[in-house]
C-alpha cells in the first residue's frame, strides 16, 4: 500500500483525523481540504487505497478500498474486501492509540467509497471514536446491522449528501440516515441543494464545526 499523506499537528498533538478518499483517488486528493479545516492540535492522516481491479469499471485497476460490483442498493457486495479494508482502518486507529491518542480523540471521515468504509469501520469498532464524517456515501453490508454493531449508540455521526448526486444517489444517503437512527441516538444528516458527487464550501464549513465540537482543544 502507498504511504499515507500525513499532516503533522501545528500545535501540541492531542487528536487525529483519518480521512479516506473515494474510488480512483489518492490520499493527496483530500489532504489540502482537511489541512484547511482541522484545528492546529489535530494530526491528519490521508491514506491511499490499494490498487485493484474494479468490477464496476470493467475490471480496470485503480485505487479502491474494496471491489464495487454494482450501483444497485440491493446488489451483491464485496463482503470479504469490505471486511479486509476495515481491518486496515482499525489497525490505523490502533496505531494512533498506541502512540498515546485515545479513541475518543480520533475522528474518522471519508468521501464516497471512503465515507462508506469510514462509517462501517466506526460502527464495527468496540471503542467509541470522537465521531465520523461520511460524505456522499452509503452504509456497506447494511443488512448485517444491527447485529454487526459494536460501538456506542452515542457515536456522533455527520452524514452529508448533495441532492443532485448522479453517482451515489441522494436517496441512498437518506436510506442510510434512516437506517442509522435504528441503533444510533443522534446521527445528523445534512443535504446540500444543487450539489453533485463532490464537496462544497458549505459542506466543509459544517465539517469544520463538527471537528471543533467533537475534538475540542483540551
Amino acid at each position: 500500500m502507498t504511504s499515507p499523506v500525513i499532516l503533522a499537528a501545528t500545535a501540541k498533538h492531542s487528536a487525529t483525523l483519518i480521512f479516506l478518499h473515494g474510488l480512483g483517488d489518492t490520499g493527496q486528493g483530500w489532504a489540502s481540504a482537511m489541512a484547511a479545516i482541522r484545528p492546529p492540535y489535530v494530526k491528519v492522516i490521508c491514506p491511499t487505497a490499494p490498487t485493484m481491479p474494479v468490477t464496476l469499471n470493467a475490471g480496470f485497476r485503480m485505487p479502491s478500498w474494496f471491489d464495487l460490483r454494482t450501483l444497485d442498493a440491493s446488489g451483491p457486495e464485496d463482503e470479504e474486501g469490505i471486511k479486509h479494508a476495515t481491518t486496515l482502518i482499525h489497525s490505523m486507529i490502533e496505531s494512533e492509540m498506541q502512540s498515546g491518542i485515545p479513541a475518543n480523540r480520533i475522528l474518522l471521515g471519508g468521501f464516497s467509497q471512503g465515507g462508506a468504509l469510514a462509517l462501517y469501520s466506526a460502527l464495527t469498532l468496540p471503542q467509541k471514536l470522537a465521531g465520523v464524517v461520511s460524505l456522499s456515501c452509503w452504509l456497506p453490508l447494511h443488512k448485517s446491522f444491527p447485529a454487526a454493531f459494536k460501538t456506542s449508540a452515542d457515536l456522533p455521526v455527520l452524514q452529508c449528501h448533495g441532492d443532485c448526486d448522479p453517482v451515489v444517489p441522494y436517496k441512498w444517503g437518506q436510506m442510510t440516515a434512516s437506517y442509522l437512527k435504528a441503533f444510533l441516538k443522534a446521527p445528523e444528516f445534512r443535504s446540500y441543494r444543487g450539489l453533485a458527487h463532490s464537496s462544497s464550501d458549505e459542506e466543509l464549513r459544517d465539517m469544520k464545526a463538527f471537528l471543533e465540537k467533537h475534538l475540542p482543544n483540551n
